[in-house]
């Protein structure tokens, strides 16, 4: 057995000090809103709290799917690699970027490239591991017989948009990393920051070529799909040529209930294979604000038998 826990959206606080110049962009709206909301819901002791409770539980490995930081100043891209090394090593923890990471255009290397080492493939496929620009993605690492693929559909927007895309190029090489995944019989986990489905968002919010991806997802198959983005939790499932793909979001790791969202949750999947049959176990580890402590929410079982495929790469988006 395998296990995998998948968090997202930590939003580190406090909020370091912005200068002027700093608050001359896009950032000045969301200091706006982190005064007079966001810094009500994210906490750090929060996160805190879940950062022990996923130690506690000792899973094989980490997924961490976006929006470390929240208005993306090179102070917060600091914190959030000291945060990650107090966490764990890379080899323990995969890391994705959200469009938080991405807030105002940033040099690699002093934005996401300061946590490179946890998006560094160790498989080469597509090309995934040698290229000419300093981004890695779509990077695959291998952790016995499990796939983790990491995309990026983290990109600059304007004013009051959060929207996300992974691009022809990304896409094209999922399609290749996923069918050579399957015929080496891993269990394939893709991690992305924006929900991968049309119709799950808002376009202000939504990956916008997200009908791409899901025709991807379609025709190559993936036994899950982790996502954050919109602090909720979510379960959706997509028909394939290969079987059910199982989309999971997860609520920020950082957050108090408020606003109709939920409060801070993290999901260890327990994934193991007898007879050349896959299964998926997921346990919802939830922050209860009244104990001030995680605890076990919800369990379920994911369906992940293959006699069911349909066939139809346009049968997205079913409500699991």
């Amino acid at each position: 057995m395998f296990t995998l826990a998948h968090l997202s959206d930590v939003h580190l606080s406090p909020m370091p000090p912005l200068s002027l110049r700093a608050l001359a962009t896009k950032r000045f709206y969301g200091y706006q809103s982190w005064l007079r909301r966001r810094r009500q819901i994210h906490r750090r002791h929060v996160t805190d709290l879940l950062v022990e409770d996923i130690r506690r539980a000792a899973p094989d490995h980490v997924a961490v799917t976006g929006d470390l930081v929240n208005l993306a100043t090179r102070q917060e891209f600091a914190s959030a690699a000291q945060w990650l090394s107090e966490f764990g090593v890379p080899d323990w923890i995969t890391v994705v970027p959200g469009n938080h990471d991405a807030y105002v255009p940033v040099p690699f290397e002093d934005g996401i490239g300061r946590w490179a080492d946890y998006m560094r493939g160790d498989l080469a496929v597509a090309g995934t591991i040698t290229r000419p620009s300093p981004e890695p993605f779509p990077f695959v690492r291998t952790r016995r017989n499990i796939a983790l693929i990491g995309l990026s559909s983290s990109v600059p927007t304007g004013p009051l948009l959060a929207s996300g895309r992974l691009g022809h190029a990304q896409i094209e090489m999922l399609g290749e990393i996923l069918s050579v995944l399957r015929a080496r019989g891993f269990f394939r986990v893709v991690l992305i920051h924006h929900p991968p489905l049309p119709g799950m968002n808002a376009r202000r919010k939504a990956l916008l070529d997200a009908p791409r991806l899901a025709g991807v997802l379609a025709e190559e198959g993936a036994e899950l799909v982790l996502h954050g983005h919109n602090h909720q939790h979510s379960l959706k499932r997509l028909v394939s040529r290969h079987g059910p793909v199982h989309v999971v979001g997860v609520p920020s790791a950082s957050a108090v209930a408020r606003h109709g969202k939920p409060a801070s949750a993290w999901y260890r999947y327990a994934i193991n294979r007898t007879n050349g049959v896959w299964t998926c176990d997921v346990t919802v580890r939830a922050y209860d604000e009244a104990s001030d402590r995680f605890t076990e929410a919800d369990r379920l079982a994911l369906d992940m038998d293959s006699d069911d495929r349909a066939g139809q790469a346009a049968g997205l988006a079913a409500e699991a």
